[in-house]
């Protein structure tokens, strides 16, 4: 799920000396993929790791542990609750107490949450957004964590979970792919087959039409997720490294590239369902579940788990990875973000906390979070997941095939214009047409000056 922040504003307005540091963050985003769909990143200069709370085991643990949780859809509330009880068990002596906030919510009020009082550890994104707030001072390291768990995943993994610091701040549990969800039965029905270039996309978009579908359903009122319609798209007409480049503003963006995509995206619009802006992504995957839309692209944490959540037919879910756009790229990119968990600064047990984690990041704990969870791919090296449904099969498949993959919009940019973006993508959703394009470009590029400078 997307960690964007669209209240934060002055939150993320450091000073030069921060926002410099910060800016190199978006480093970490120009990754390249390896065994599993990890990704590679850029480290930094290491400092000192500050001293407290102890490593796990050299002092006896117990007590309450709280967990501030963004897991606050069902099918995915459900599966966290399995892991932290299975996390406490295998501590021994140590109680979890979950705070489950609503998940935008969470990410809204993520600043002041950790500058207030926060929980001993929350759930968080790999990344640009897991750096920043290590940056911040406003994370605990994770170094001692590390030493223990560090064996259960690949270096690829590690350094996603490294801050410009040179520290460990995250250990990650899964992720999962952006791709084109649809319904096997619906597919037959029709006679539709699967495209592979965007000619054949839009011919079947324009086919599911005039059949009487919406073709591809599309919810976007909280704002995140045509982010990565857009990410799909510049990698698809541009490449990942322009895509990279452009969201570390080392490309404008008024350039030539990005105003093709919208070109794109405007071709597609007539075929993409009406009103997105109002309606939340949720009721747009009810559109599919019912036979009322086509084709969905999202993430597989958000679709084949709101399947879950109302229980429809998870096993005539199918996808395929958008379709190619130029030969170049074909389709060798896509977004596939990494979550995970962090120990805040202010953590009050912080022993016991770092117990949990080196429990959360052992093989065993992940094998058991994907017995609940139904949508996502672990992370761990040879993990043996026997309830692996052929979604999460797929994805597996879907992930590692890709040269290189992306975190999303909302963690691979600068905070504040991962929110500008926001604002210029449901105003293009609203008004597609070319002289709004150029105007929005105008826009985006003026705020994105004044963010990286």
């Amino acid at each position: 799920m997307s960690d964007v922040d669209p209240t934060r504003g002055d939150d993320v307005r450091t000073t030069p000396s921060r926002r410099a540091l910060l800016r190199s963050a978006v480093g970490a985003a120009g990754l390249a993929a390896v065994s599993g769909g990890l990704l590679t990143a850029c480290g930094s200069d290491p400092k000192p790791a500050p001293s407290g709370g102890g490593a796990p085991g050299s002092t006896t643990v117990g007590g309450t542990v709280t967990f501030g949780s963004n897991y606050s859809d069902p099918s995915a509330k459900s599966a966290f609750a399995a892991l932290t009880t299975a996390a406490s068990a295998a501590v021994g002596g140590v109680d979890i107490k979950i705070n489950t906030v609503d998940h935008n919510t969470f990410q809204q009020n993520i600043t002041s949450y950790l500058q207030g009082t926060p929980d001993d550890l929350f759930t968080w994104f790999a990344g640009y957004r897991m750096q920043y707030f290590a940056a911040q001072d406003l994370a605990q390291p994770l170094d001692d964590v590390w030493e223990k768990i560090g064996g259960n995943f690949g270096e690829a993994a590690k350094k996603l979970s490294t801050g410009l610091d040179g520290h460990q701040y995250l250990v990650p549990m899964y992720n999962y792919p952006w791709v084109v969800f649809y319904s096997k039965s619906l597919f037959a029905k029709h006679g539709y087959t699967v495209p592979t270039t965007w000619d054949a996309y839009v011919a079947l978009a324009k086919r599911m039409k005039s059949d009487g579908l919406v073709p591809i359903a599309f919810g976007d009122k909280d704002g995140w997720p045509a982010l990565g319609t857009f990410d799909i798209l510049n990698m698809r007409i541009n490449g990942y490294d322009y895509h990279i480049k452009l969201l570390k503003h080392e490309i404008p963006w008024t350039d030539q590239g990005v105003y093709t995509v919208f070109q794109h995206w405007a071709e597609l619009m007539p075929y993409v369902q009406s009103g997105a802006n109002g309606r939340i992504w949720q009721d747009a995957v009810k559109s599919l579940e019912s036979g009322a839309a086509g084709m969905m692209f999202q993430g597989s944490n958000q679709v084949a788990a709101q399947y879950v959540t109302d229980k429809a037919d998870l096993a005539d879910l199918d996808f395929f990875p958008f379709p190619a756009v130029d030969p170049r790229w074909g389709q060798d990119y896509m977004d596939a973000p990494t979550d995970g968990f962090m120990l805040s600064r202010k953590a009050r047990n912080p022993a016991a906390a770092k117990a949990v984690l080196e429990y959360i990041g052992s093989g065993r704990a992940e094998a058991e979070y994907l017995r609940t969870d139904q949508w996502d791919v672990g992370l761990a090296k040879g993990l043996q997941v026997p309830t692996y449904n052929a979604i999460q099969q797929k994805s597996v498949a879907a992930i590692s095939g890709c040269k290189a993959v992306a975190q999303f919009m909302d963690r691979d940019a600068d905070p504040a214009m991962a929110t500008a973006m926001i604002s210029v993508i449901q105003k293009f959703i609203d008004d597609p047409s070319t002289g709004n394009i150029a105007a929005l470009q105008k826009s985006a590029e003026t705020q994105a000056k004044a963010i990286y400078t």
